[in-house]
């Protein structure tokens, strides 16, 4: 928690666009003191939680990372919004876990999808969608191919090779996208970076019914990537 707390302290105040000493001496505390919290070197009080909590409108849970939403609810799958109208309301077999990961995912590409249409970069729209379509396929496609019962024909890159050619797909188009990003490919014209501002609050906002969903969707993708260290 210590390290969710450091990590959340230091991104409200960078969000808000305010320097370490200010909020030090809105907090009452001296710069040297926040800094010791932002960088994890030193533990606050109860007390100091509650105060962070109340100056940043968030709530504790938010801060000590219990909650990816900053008003500390609990996500519930009837809380999120549905995208499709072939499934609304369907809860898969009877499960709700499978019909809650659908929504967050679901939800969360509305966001990136949105951000993207704001952009008006082509490129940016065609290498993220062949990314996620990319992704999607060798899902789908090591589902098929566990049963022995469905045929090969469905595909037309065959068993020995498929997984090495979509993650060297996968991998080209990341570096295509990192180069478009960061303005290394020069033939092509750089989208307005404003449109790419992204913040915890400003997302929240503008994607009432879906920032929820991504918030936790980075929360669970985070967790299992620290799962792995």
């Amino acid at each position: 928690m210590a390290m969710e707390f450091n990590r959340i302290l230091t991104l409200l105040r960078k969000e808000r666009g305010i320097t370490q000493k200010q909020a030090a001496q809105e907090l009452g505390i001296s710069q040297a003191q926040l800094s010791h919290y932002e960088k994890g070197i030193r533990e606050c009080g109860l007390a100091f939680v509650v105060r962070v909590a109340e100056y940043y409108d968030v709530s504790c849970d938010y801060l000590l990372g219990r909650s990816a939403e900053r008003s500390g609810q609990t996500i519930r799958v009837e809380d999120l919004p549905e995208s499709g109208a072939n499934t609304a309301g369907s809860v898969y077999r009877g499960s709700v876990l499978p019909t809650m990961y659908k929504k967050l995912i679901e939800n969360s590409l509305e966001v990136l999808y949105d951000k993207l249409q704001a952009s008006g970069d082509k490129q940016l729209v065609n290498s993220i969608s062949r990314y996620l379509q990319l992704a999607v396929y060798k899902m789908f496609r090591q589902l098929y191919d566990a049963s022995p019962r469905n045929v090969s024909g469905m595909f037309r890159v065959g068993a020995a090779r498929w997984a090495a050619d979509a993650d060297a797909a996968m991998r080209l188009t990341e570096a295509d996208l990192a180069a478009a990003l960061t303005g290394e490919d020069a033939t092509r014209e750089s989208s307005d970076p404003a449109t790419l501002a992204l913040t915890t609050e400003r997302l929240a906002h503008d994607y009432p019914r879906h920032a929820t969903s991504l918030f936790n969707l980075v929360k669970n993708a985070e967790e299992a990537m620290r799962s792995l260290q």
